[in-house]
């Protein structure tokens, strides 16, 4: 038998005391999880409402409808993220949680990987993505084209996604079995280099082509 506020083996947990923050942070987190295993248009109000133990009801009372539940869940995701330590460090954070065993602080990458055919949604994410994660990238671009500050943060946050995809959702080899620091030193160096837009660097072989000849 489950206990109080634990979840029965189907995902759905027993109803919760009426308190309005608990309740409302319920739902934020039941939401969260299945936008992440399932996306966005698989997700009904009723599964969100059942998983966090609460009526449906108080699901539209909190955030009037799918969309605004949606809205909220990945902002709360992406703030946590972005305000846990200086800009400058944001791609090594994000990448930590993205490496992470526990998946808890990648929800909102996940929920884009599994949400990209639905229009609601992608509207959602594409403003999410463009406001937080890449204006921060764009700041960090050594140059004052902001066109171009904007590609390169644009070109970052693509592979940041694209490592979530392949690692998590597709699990393709050797990327999904790969040492999560070494996929990071890798992905540091070469996403430093693109917003420092450094060109002509050595390939690894080259370097340690040139190390031998020393």
């Amino acid at each position: 038998m489950a206990g109080r506020g634990e979840s029965d083996g189907r995902g759905v947990r027993p109803p919760r005391p009426r308190d309005a923050a608990a309740t409302r942070r319920a739902l934020l987190e039941a939401a969260r999880e299945l936008f992440a295993s399932v996306g966005y248009d698989a997700t009904t109000v009723r599964a969100v409402a059942d998983r966090a133990g609460v009526n449906q009801a108080l699901l539209f009372r909190h955030f009037g409808n799918k969309e605004g539940l949606f809205a909220e869940a990945i902002s709360g995701e992406a703030m946590a993220v972005l305000e846990d330590g200086p800009p400058e460090e944001l791609l090594r954070r994000t990448l930590g949680a993205i490496m992470a065993e526990d998946p808890s602080g990648t929800e909102l990458f996940f929920a884009v990987l599994r949400s990209t055919g639905s229009s609601e949604a992608g509207k959602l994410m594409r403003a999410e993505l463009e406001s937080r994660w890449a204006g921060t990238f764009a700041a960090l671009a050594a140059t004052d084209d902001a066109d171009d500050a904007a590609l390169r943060a644009e070109l970052v946050l693509a592979w940041l996604l694209g490592i979530g995809l392949l690692r998590t959702v597709i699990a393709t080899r050797p990327i999904a079995g790969a040492d999560p620091d070494t996929i990071s030193a890798h992905v540091l160096r070469g996403a430093q280099a693109i917003l420092d837009g450094r060109t002509g660097a050595p390939t690894a072989r080259q370097a340690a082509a040139s190390d031998g000849a020393v």
